[in-house]
């Protein structure tokens, strides 16, 4: 057995190993074979050689996203421990500013796969981001649509969503269609929220810079000139897929995200976004970034419940086969 001990220069244990060592246990279940001890600022590992190599190279990792972002979660510990770890940390492919948010925030491509959506963006007009809740589809979309704006690469922003019900009655809302469509286009709001502040993003709201509206509004219209998202595409119609894609201008970019595990169309109607993505898959000129666990941003919890709600799906379908 050999030993080792690896100093920590200019990071606080605590706030990297967390509260009763919190995420040094989760570091440590990525290791069984090797005994992991802290000590102040410095980490004592024993075991064996190779063992111990592999554990300062992803340890390294950890302390580089520390240094780059002031903080490390349990979930990017998962995917630094993944076999794509390096390159969440690498400074290439979109892990540029892509816009400073309010109070001088800096906000990033933070995953692998939010990287190549942006790399995607940046080559092609259309691009369709599909994965699991959390995984950041939206959000990047958003702080890359605002950064066409303040580039000027485009002249207005178009946010655009189905209005479909999640188990709950759209006619019992309170207030006229624009009360009770907002809702529906909140996270639209929030992230537009993070990243302009409020005083000039109600200005551009009222002005048309940015348009957010549900997708029925979009029919007979050309959008030209704009950075398009249609979120929550997983809840179209293939016939209002059809009509999104077709509005497309000369000078647009669209993208079109969505998630397949969360379909609320009635009556068993089959996802416009799944249509569209087998309908369009041999048209090279379109780009397709599929997002996953890996790429979850939220809270640690959201990575596991994904995970078990897929487990339980794959265990019907086999049922049903």
């Amino acid at each position: 057995m050999q030993e080792k001990n690896i100093e920590i220069k200019g990071i606080n244990p605590v706030e990297l190993f967390g509260v009763n060592n919190a995420k040094l246990k989760h570091i440590k279940s990525f290791f069984p074979k090797l005994r992991i001890t802290a000590r102040g600022n410095v980490l004592n590992i024993a075991g064996d050689e190779a063992e111990m190599k592999a554990f300062e190279k992803k340890f390294n990792l950890i302390l580089l996203h520390f240094h780059k972002y002031n903080a490390v979660s349990e979930n990017n510990i998962d995917n630094l421990m993944s076999a794509e770890g390096l390159k969440m940390i690498s400074d290439v492919d979109g892990s540029e500013i892509l816009v400073h948010g309010n109070g001088g925030a800096k906000i990033t491509a933070r995953t692998v796969n939010q990287k190549k959506l942006v790399q995607e963006v940046t080559e092609k007009d259309m691009v369709f981001a599909v994965g699991p809740a959390g995984t950041g589809k939206t959000y990047t979309a958003v702080a890359l649509a605002v950064r066409a704006l303040k580039a000027k690469e485009v002249k207005r922003i178009v946010l655009t969503r189905p209005a479909v019900e999640a188990g709950e009655n759209l006619g019992f809302l309170p207030g006229d269609l624009k009360e009770k469509l907002d809702p529906y286009l909140m996270p639209l709001y929030d992230a537009l929220r993070d990243m302009i502040p409020p005083e000039k993003l109600a200005d551009m709201i009222e002005f048309g810079i940015i348009e957010i509206a549900p997708l029925a509004f979009m029919r007979g219209r050309t959008l030209d000139k704009a950075f398009v998202i249609l979120d929550e595409a997983q809840n179209t119609t293939s016939m209002q897929m059809k009509m999104f894609l077709t509005r497309m201008g000369m000078t647009a970019k669209f993208v079109i995200t969505g998630d397949m595990s969360q379909v609320d169309l009635p009556n068993r109607q089959r996802s416009g976004l799944s249509y569209a993505l087998d309908v369009l898959k041999d048209v090279s000129e379109i780009g397709v970034v599929r997002l996953g666990q890996n790429d979850v941003i939220r809270h640690s919890l959201v990575k596991k419940i994904i995970e078990a709600f897929e487990k339980v799906e794959e265990e019907k379908n086999k049922k049903n086969q």
